[in-house]
């Protein structure tokens, strides 16, 4: 009987379940309406003959912009709040814990040094300039635990929570598992940062406070900095919202691009693209800029469109597998808010403001000479090889877990002359280790010495030294 439960029945399942924990209203009527359209076989998928190249002052270069007198610079950081998102755990490196406490550079975490980056700027400018982290249910504690030293002006708080929605199973609809069990509720995405901004008061507890824009972007990218000629334009234009991209490169193929779509810009992401248009989606020619999860936002355009009910954005379906049974996850994306607003830009930056870390291969870069901390705590890339970009890197998977990685990567790499390096097999590396050019490691198992070199080509350790590999 409780398999041939109604469509209806189970959506107010879910309801239920939602209001028993307390969720807001606001975010009820909203899961309603993902839930709804998923029954209706909406799939968020976008032809591609629905979407234009951006138009000229669609995109405008960092590198163009003007810095704004002292005077006025300061004036517009005097409204200014940095929100950083902070619900992530690191599943990819199997952390069960905020990915934000781990050790990025010289004993500081991202935590430690996204606090420093703020300090900086309030001690150079005058700024009040708020930090806020938006966490999750799994990451607050520890995360406010961590910055229990830092305070935020006119009482404002350090963190606001993400919502949870729950998970769908994908055969019946039902909500999954028990109510009582974490692995029933899921994260609705960084889409949720305005409603939780709404639903927690914080939204006109800004805006009362004098508090006009907001600089918003991933805690795992310390390459997003406040930058006072982006935060110029974007509110000497009047614009509601801007996002930051950068230029692709064959790593960044499958991220997601700016578009035009019924005459505004949009955020077309991979999930949107059907698979057999994706040799299109990931042209270089055709898309040739990807999201970097960096927005500068007007906080009074965001309020009216909550409350216009205007800031819809795109259905995103998750599917995953938990406990062995196949669960759905809607989420929304934050920069799908762009095509809400009329008055939006994309500005162009470097690579240098782009230096997240997914994965250990990421972590192994930024600890290593190719990257370096400023004055201001951000982690930017090494001047010698700033207009390169990083190196690639491709590790053994026994790598992925970041206990395994930490085991076999102690020191920082010597990275500053390499291009690419990939891992096969179980190498742990002692001090003072140089790779440069393209380098490949092979071994069943092996460590490379304190202070050694490897120059372009492949290496093979045949039990007791390094050779060079004939079939590299």
């Amino acid at each position: 009987m409780h398999g041939e439960l109604t469509p209806e029945a189970n959506l107010a399942a879910c309801e239920q379940r939602m209001r028993r924990a307390r969720v807001p209203d606001a975010v009820i009527h909203h899961f309603a309406r993902q839930y709804e359209a998923w029954r209706l076989g909406v799939t968020g998928r976008v032809p591609l003959d629905e979407v234009d190249h951006t138009a000229a002052g669609d995109l405008i270069d960092l590198d163009g912009l003007p810095l704004p007198a002292h005077a006025h610079r300061q004036a517009l950081l005097r409204r200014l709040v940095v929100i950083k998102l902070n619900g992530g755990l690191g599943t990819t490196m199997h952390l069960d814990r905020a990915k934000s406490l781990i050790e990025v550079r010289e004993g500081r975490s991202f935590l430690d040094l996204m606090a420093r980056q703020i300090e900086h700027l309030r001690a150079r400018t005058g700024a009040r300039l708020p930090l806020l982290l938006m966490n999750s249910f799994r990451t607050r504690d520890e995360s406010r635990a961590a910055l229990a030293g830092f305070e935020n002006p006119d009482g404002l708080p350090l963190d606001f929570l993400q919502h949870r929605v729950p998970r769908i199973e994908a055969r019946t609809g039902r909500p999954f598992g028990r109510a009582d069990d974490e692995a029933a509720w899921a994260p609705p995405g960084h889409g949720d940062v305005y409603l939780a901004l709404h639903t927690s008061g914080l939204l006109d507890r800004l805006l009362g406070s004098g508090y006009r824009w907001a600089f918003v972007s991933n805690g795992d990218n310390l390459g997003a900095t406040v930058e006072p000629r982006l935060c110029g334009d974007f509110v000497e234009r009047g614009r509601a919202m801007a996002m930051e991209v950068t230029d692709k490169t064959a790593m960044d193929r499958k991220g997601g691009t700016l578009v035009r779509r019924g005459g505004r810009l949009f955020l077309l992401e991979r999930s949107m693209v059907d698979p057999r248009d994706m040799s299109t989606f990931t042209d270089l020619e055709r898309f040739p800029v990807f999201n970097t999860n960096s927005l500068w936002i007007d906080l009074m355009a965001v309020r009216v469109a909550l409350h216009g009910g205007l800031l819809e954005l795109p259905l995103i379906i998750n599917r995953k597998r938990v406990e062995e049974t196949p669960v759905l996850q809607f989420e929304t994306a934050m920069g799908a808010a762009i095509g809400c607003f009329r008055s939006t830009v994309g500005y162009r930056v470097p690579r240098q403001r782009f230096a997240p870390v997914k994965t250990t291969e990421d972590l192994l870069v930024v600890r290593s000479d190719a990257y370096r901390i400023d004055n201001a705590g951000a982690v930017r890339p090494d001047l010698e090889r700033a207009l390169s970009g990083p190196p690639t890197v491709n590790l053994d998977p026994i790598y992925r877990p970041i206990e395994a990685f930490e085991t076999r990567v102690p020191h920082a790499l010597g990275l500053r002359g390499c291009r690419a390096l990939t891992v096969e097999g179980d190498v742990t590396f002692g001090r003072d280790v140089q790779i440069g050019g393209r380098v490949t490691l092979r071994a069943e198992k092996a460590r490379v010495k304190d202070g050694a070199r490897f120059a372009d080509g492949a290496w093979r350790f045949d039990g007791k030294r390094w050779v060079a590999d004939v079939l590299g």
